[in-house]
């Protein structure tokens, strides 16, 4: 097995990586920039060492110095977490031409599905079902009218190199067509270096399901069931939970055939996300792979026992799969809400401080990543996810009450967080009753935060 494993990133996923590590006997080098000396990675790993600055890009995303720090410290595998340079290619070539292992996918088959037009041509090929749409690169707001006559409104302008909603606009009619597509272009240059765009139907107000893979060198592939990721703010998701209510046995197996086709149709090795929209007929179709672990693996680890990271060192190194398809179940029902260092009654708008006093959610059926710590400084450099609170239970009432009480137990002193907007979206009747999709964070935000404001008038009435 790998001797030591240096960990290219930050936050609760560099906590989470180093936690595995230690339990399989391997050692880590914490990778960190200046502002981020005194966080709980740094802290935990056998080793660290400084890559750079503040700026992402002269240190996380500094793939020279990241590469010089693991050949200094002797470190013969590197494991990108997600975000940052998990997703880049020209990361893992510079990997294998060093001699380090990459612990995720080759880079053939993440610049195939780094592209999602790319991607949807594979999948499209191979026999998975893919959103109406245009297969090639859009480089002009004509040739868009063109394609959304044939299609028809409303439809989404995509970035090809897009992800976490960036580079994406909804378009409505031919009279928002050319600005939205220039706004989309332009994010997608600013955020990625690339600015190709395509674009699909638009599935409109779907749920948005996801199905963990797993695969291996030798053509062994697996899916370990669905997350519902359907509670999302700006593309951005808030609340996840494995299973589905509303996928049946029959519908799971078809969308996790579908999940391997798309896997094996691809070459991929690793773990890897394969996304589809639902819609309420339950016809689903597939609309990325993601090629990293995801932010919200732990719920599926919670429902199938399964250490996803574990998993996939071990195939980095070269191991078959000691799992097959008949060795997965789905056990009870696991719930997932990101604490984000936001302000939603100011617009979920990001913030920063000093955590005075913390309390970490504990008790039966509860585990939560993070990387706070009492004294804990903030950084606003960086993305704002603080922790994520997983629950299981056997039931997913019984998972919904086990969240709720865990949220309450949640205390950050000094940081504004969106613990109790999550609080009070687990109580609303239509999320109880499964009755949600992608927009019902947009149609209910104001709703919640109105009983927010209640509870903050009764409170200083007390």
């Amino acid at each position: 097995m790998f001797k030591r494993i240096l960990v290219a990133n930050r936050g609760e996923i560099a906590v989470r990586i180093i936690r595995t590590c230690m339990e399989m006997n391997i050692e880590t080098v914490a990778i960190y920039s200046t502002a981020d000396k005194e966080c709980l990675h740094v802290k935990l790993a056998s080793d660290s060492v400084c890559v750079g600055s503040y700026k992402a890009a002269d240190s996380y995303l500094n793939i020279d110095a990241i590469i010089c720090a693991a050949l200094v410290k002797g470190c013969d595998a590197i494991h990108p977490g997600y975000g940052f340079l998990s997703e880049n290619s020209e990361f893992v070539r510079k990997c294998n031409e060093y001699g380090i292992a990459f612990i995720g996918p080759t880079a053939e088959a993440m610049d195939a599905l780094g592209n999602k037009a790319t991607a949807r041509r594979i999948m499209k090929d191979a026999g998975v079902p893919t959103v109406p749409g245009y297969d090639g690169p859009i480089d002009s707001a004509g040739k868009l009218e063109k394609i959304a006559r044939r299609i028809g409104y409303p439809l989404l302008v995509k970035a090809s190199a897009g992800g976490g909603g960036r580079g994406m606009r909804r378009v409505n009619g031919p009279a928002e067509l050319e600005s939205l597509f220039g706004e989309a272009k332009a994010e997608a240059k600013a955020c990625f270096g690339n600015d190709e765009m395509y674009v699909e139907k638009l599935i409109e107000n779907p749920k948005h399901i996801e199905f963990q893979i797993l695969a291996d060198e030798f053509g062994n592939v697996i899916h370990l069931g669905e997350r519902d990721c359907s509670i999302q703010r700006k593309n951005q998701k808030l609340i996840e939970e494995s299973p589905c209510m509303f996928i049946k046995d029959d519908l799971r197996k078809a969308m996790g055939k579908a999940a391997v086709l798309a896997a094996k149709a691809a070459g991929y090795t690793s773990a890897g996300t394969v996304e589809f929209v639902l819609d309420n007929k339950g016809h689903y179709y597939f609309i990325e792979m993601n090629t990293r672990i995801q932010v919200e693996h732990a719920v599926t680890e919670m429902v199938t026992g399964v250490d996803l990271i574990k998993e996939q060192i071990r195939i980095a190194f070269h191991e078959p799969l000691r799992l097959r398809q008949k060795d997965i179940k789905l056990s009870g029902h696991a719930i997932e809400c990101r604490i984000n260092a936001e302000n939603p009654a100011a617009g979920f708008m990001p913030g920063n401080g000093k955590i005075g006093f913390l309390n970490i959610p504990g008790g039966a059926g509860v585990r939560v990543d993070t990387l706070l710590y009492n004294g804990y400084e903030t950084s606003p450099f960086y993305d704002s996810m603080m922790a994520k609170i997983i629950v299981h239970a056997p039931t997913r009432l019984e998972a919904i009450r086990r969240m709720r009480r865990a949220l309450l137990e949640l205390v950050t002193e000094g940081i504004v967080t969106n613990g109790d907007f999550d609080y009070l979206l687990l109580h609303h009747p239509d999320f109880i009753k499964g009755k949600y999709n992608v927009g019902f964070i947009e149609a209910h935000a104001e709703e919640i935060l109105s009983w927010d404001k209640a509870a903050a008038r009764l409170k200083s009435d007390e």
